[in-house]
């Protein structure tokens, strides 16, 4: 595995730190990473079910469930 060295503001490095724990960087950073995708999807998911309708929805699942079933890699 291939190591880089990633330059951070020393204030920055040790707010870090404090949230790292015993984990590597790498896993550090990947979580930190997850996690802010999970929240972005988690926000938009709420967005949407604030904007449309419970019937809308279900119209949805049902839709994503059917093209699920019939899609097919060539």
């Amino acid at each position: 595995m291939k190591y880089v060295t990633i330059s951070v503001p020393e204030e920055v490095k040790k707010i870090l730190e404090r949230g790292k724990g015993n984990r590597d960087w790498g896993e550090y950073l990947l979580y930190l990473y997850r996690e802010l995708e999970s929240m972005k999807k988690r926000k938009s998911f709420e967005k949407l079910t604030s904007i449309l309708s419970e019937e809308e929805i279900e119209e949805m699942r049902k839709s994503s469930l059917k093209f699920r079933k019939r899609f097919k890699l060539r």
